[in-house]
Order: C-alpha cells, then structure tokens, then sequence
C-alpha cells in the first residue's frame, strides 16, 4: 500500500518534515517515491511553515494513496491557509 506520511529531518531539537509518497513498508526516514512538501513545526513569523504540491497530493489520492492522520490534519491547515 502507498501511503502519505512525514519523514523526519534537521538536527536534534530542531525538527523539519518532508511530506512523502511512500510504500508502507519502508522505514519512516527510508526510500520514497516523491517529496510532495514539508512542514517545519518551529518554522517563525517571517519564515514559510508548510508546502504542499496541491496537484501531486490531488494525483497521488486519485490513485488510492492514503495520507497519515497528521498529514491528513496539515492537508486541511494548508486548505484553510489557502482559503
């Protein structure tokens, strides 16, 4: 099964996610298919938080991938953010 899931970066203390389409048995920080975005959770006020390719997600679902629950509630924050 492929699946949305975050994989995590940066250093100790510092944590930076990319957003990935991955197989579900891979490791968290393993192989994937495609970065689709990221999420930086300590991201400040002048500094860009989080990006989503809103046409790959929309492709990569279409084809029965399924996001995370975390990614699922950055995918509705990035829609609100947008809207």
């Amino acid at each position: 099964m492929v699946v949305i899931r975050l994989a995590r970066g940066g250093a100790k203390g510092r944590p930076f996610f990319n957003i990935v389409v991955a197989d579900k048995r891979e490791r968290r920080d393993g192989r994937f298919i495609e970065r689709i975005g990221f999420y930086n959770p300590i991201a400040v006020e002048g500094e860009e938080g989080l990006r989503i390719a809103q046409d790959r997600l929309t492709y990569w679902r279409s084809v029965g991938a399924q996001p995370s629950p975390t990614v699922e509630r950055l995918i509705k924050q990035a829609a609100a953010k947008a809207a």
